[in-house]
Parts: C-alpha cells; sequence; structure tokens
C-alpha cells in the first residue's frame, strides 16, 4: 500500500506544480514538477514489478494492470516529451489519469495470467507501448482542437499561453502517431507470427478492429505525407483510430475478463 500511496500522492504533487507553472509562465512551465513525476513513475513501476515478482505464473496483464501499464507508460512519454517546454501540458490529463488508474488497479487486485512464453510475452508488451504512444496522441489531439477552436471563435484565454504553438503542437502529433503506427505494426505483425488461432472466436473481434485502427493510422500518415493533412481532419481520423483500437483491447478485454470471467 505504501507504494500505492507514494506513487499516488507524487503524481498529484508534480500536476500541482505543473499547473502553477502553466499558469504564471507564459514561455513555458518550470522544470519542478520533474523530480516527483519521475518519483512517481519509478515507484508506479516498481509497485508492477512486485506484484510480478510474487505472483505465480506469467506476469499479471489482466484488464485493470493493462490499464495501468499503458498509464504508467503514457506518463513516461509525458515525461520525456514535457522536458520540452509547453509541451508538458499533456501532463496535466496523463499523471492523474495514471494516479487513478493504479488506485484502480490496486482496489481490484492482481491475478496471474496463463504462462506466456517470450514471444507472446514481447507482443504483449509492444501492445500496451502501442496503445500508450497512440493514447498520447490521442491528448495531443484533443489539446490541438481544443486550441483551433478557441482562436476560430476568437476566445482568447489565459491558458492558450500555456499551450505550444499549434505548428509545433501538430507536429508533435504526428511523430508520436508515427511511433505509435510502428509499434502497432510491429504488434500486428508479432501476432499474426506468434498467437495461435489468431481468428478464434474470442480473438476475431479484437483482430478486425485493430487492423481497421492500423489502416486509419496509416491513411492519416499517408495523408499528412502526401496532401499535407492536419488541423481538424487530423484530429478527427486520430480520435477515430484511437476508438477502434481502445474497443479492440480493452473492450474485449472488459467483455471477457469482467463480464464473461475468461481471460484472452
Amino acid at each position: 500500500m505504501g507504494f500505492i500511496l507514494a506513487a499516488i500522492v507524487f503524481y498529484l504533487l508534480a500536476t500541482v506544480l505543473l499547473v502553477r507553472a502553466l499558469g504564471h509562465e507564459a514561455a513555458g512551465p518550470s522544470r519542478s514538477w520533474r523530480w516527483p513525476a519521475l518519483a512517481a513513475l519509478v515507484l508506479h513501476a516498481g509497485y508492477h514489478l512486485w506484484i510480478a515478482w510474487r505472483t505465480p505464473g506469467g506476469p499479471d496483464m489482466h484488464f485493470f494492470s493493462a490499464l495501468s501499464l499503458v498509464s504508467l507508460g503514457m506518463a513516461a512519454m509525458t515525461a520525456v516529451v514535457g522536458a520540452r517546454g509547453r509541451m508538458a501540458t499533456v501532463g496535466v490529463v496523463a499523471f492523474p489519469l495514471a494516479a487513478l488508474l493504479l488506485a484502480v488497479y490496486h482496489g481490484y487486485g492482481h491475478r496471474p495470467s496463463p504462462h506466456l512464453d517470450w514471444r507472446l510475452q514481447l507482443h504483449a508488451w509492444l501492445a500496451l507501448l502501442a496503445y500508450a504512444a497512440l493514447a498520447v496522441a490521442a491528448l495531443l489531439a484533443i489539446m490541438l482542437w481544443v486550441q483551433e477552436r478557441a482562436l476560430r471563435r476568437r476566445e482568447f484565454h489565459s491558458w492558450l499561453r500555456a499551450m505550444p504553438p499549434m505548428t509545433e503542437l501538430e507536429t508533435l502529433l504526428f511523430r508520436t502517431i508515427g511511433v505509435g503506427f510502428a509499434l502497432l505494426t510491429a504488434t500486428l505483425l508479432t501476432g499474426t507470427l506468434f498467437v495461435e488461432n489468431l481468428l478464434a472466436q474470442h480473438l476475431i473481434h479484437k483482430t478486425v478492429l485493430s487492423v481497421l485502427s492500423w489502416l486509419v493510422f496509416g491513411g492519416l500518415l499517408l495523408g499528412r505525407w502526401r496532401r499535407g493533412w492536419r488541423g481538424p481532419k487530423a484530429v478527427r481520423w486520430t480520435l477515430v483510430a484511437m476508438a477502434l483500437l481502445l474497443l479492440a483491447f480493452f473492450g474485449s478485454k472488459a467483455v471477457l475478463e469482467l463480464i464473461l470471467h475468461r481471460t484472452l
């Protein structure tokens, strides 16, 4: 329990420091939030490692554990991205979300997954990294939409000063999508190579939705490269692709594990 409370406190402290910095420094936030964020990340990761060490069988990859791990990846990526001045605004959402999902995971409890060999573990970890990267891209897309909407309506709020310039935000959005797309591609390839009965009844929806999400993200990157897609179109397709991906993995896991009490 000490791991959990300390991690949550550090996540919330990092959030408070970040909000205060964003509110008082138009040129970009100070770096005071980084140390509590780093401490929270270490404790969050340490808790999962401790659970993996003391739980027999394979690592816990069940629904709430997967959510917690994805939020950990999002928070870690945010801390790296946040080193670039006002890009740290992503942490206002990512850090409290990580604290919440860690608490939910601890409250729900943990269970060992069936034994997974290294190939299936590689597939699972690639999937979690892909979801984390693309979830950060979804947050960036929402930030871009909020900023564009405010500027279009000539609503020059003070919080706009804390956000990165739209061109910089848009560039980071597509770079993040590119990283997530590469990870998602690797996830689908390893699934094809290593997962038996990939088209089994309990995996068909996950497979189809994941491929659809991959096609949308790929089409968005292609449109950006060939036709310079940006703005609302980029935001819309990013959120559509992310929604498909959430349904593919967490939708399937929620139905199977929480309703039908089966495992993927």
